[in-house]
């Protein structure tokens, strides 16, 4: 324990960072509209998983046929469960036809990471 407010009460690390696994996928549409409906419903369904930090669904300012979702989780198995999860399988399933190819996926480890909470 120590009295540096810049440290957690645990004395863990700086106040408000955060451990995270962040999961990056991109998606090129060849049907944008329909892509954007099964991603929004995707995302909304899946923030409520445990160990969710947050899910967001963006689209690119410059090509409307590129979307990005980016998830963050508190750990490396609740990414796991939830890639296992039905929604991440209905989703998947739903994307049939809807992109011109396969999505791209990143793992990340987050090295600067604040949580607002």
């Amino acid at each position: 324990m120590t009295d540096d407010p810049q440290l957690d009460t645990d004395g863990d690390g700086p106040r408000g960072e955060v451990e995270l696994t962040v999961v990056v996928m991109r998606f090129a549409a060849s049907d944008p509209e329909r892509l954007q409906a099964v991603l929004a419903k995707y995302v909304v369904m899946s923030r409520g998983h445990r160990g969710c930090r947050n899910i967001d669904l963006l689209v690119s300012a410059v090509d409307p046929r590129r979307h990005v979702v980016v998830q963050k989780w508190e750990d490396p198995a609740a990414q796991q469960a939830h890639f296992d999860s039905p929604e991440m399988v209905e989703m998947a399933r739903a994307c049939t036809g809807l992109l011109t190819a396969p999505p791209d996926i990143d793992l990340l480890e987050g090295i600067s990471a604040h949580d607002l909470a």
